[in-house]
C-alpha cells in the first residue's frame, strides 16, 4: 500500500470513528490535526488515534490503555500484539474510561 493509499485509508478510519462515537451517543469532543484524532470524554479522559505512515499503522493511546499499533488487514485493523480490531479494542479503552458498556461499530 503506498502512503498516499495508507493516509486515505486512514482518513475513511478516522471519520468512522467520529461517527460511531455519535452514533453511540457518546458525550464527547472530536477534534482533528492532519491524521491525528484526539478525543475527550465527558469526565476529561483523552484518547489519541493516529497514523504512523513509516509503519502503515494506526496507533490507538490512552493514559489507562497505554498504547497499541493496528496494521491493515484487508477491511480491518488489527492490533498486532491481541489480534483485536481496532474498533473492538476502542470499545474497551472508551468503556474503562467512562465506566459505563460502550459498543462502536466501526
Amino acid at each position: 500500500m503506498s502512503e498516499t493509499q495508507f493516509l486515505h485509508r486512514v482518513d475513511q478510519t478516522l471519520v468512522r470513528i467520529e461517527a460511531a462515537l455519535e452514533e453511540a451517543d457518546i458525550d464527547a469532543d472530536c477534534s482533528r490535526s492532519g491524521h491525528v484524532l484526539t478525543i475527550e470524554l465527558e469526565n476529561g479522559a483523552q484518547i489519541v488515534v493516529n497514523a504512523q505512515a513509516p509503519t502503515r499503522q494506526i496507533w490507538l493511546a490512552s493514559r489507562s490503555s497505554g498504547a497499541m499499533h493496528f496494521d491493515a488487514d484487508g477491511d480491518r485493523w488489527i492490533d498486532r500484539r491481541s489480534g483485536a480490531e481496532l474498533f473492538e479494542s476502542l470499545s474497551r479503552v472508551v468503556t474503562a474510561l467512562r465506566g459505563a458498556e460502550t459498543h462502536l461499530l466501526g
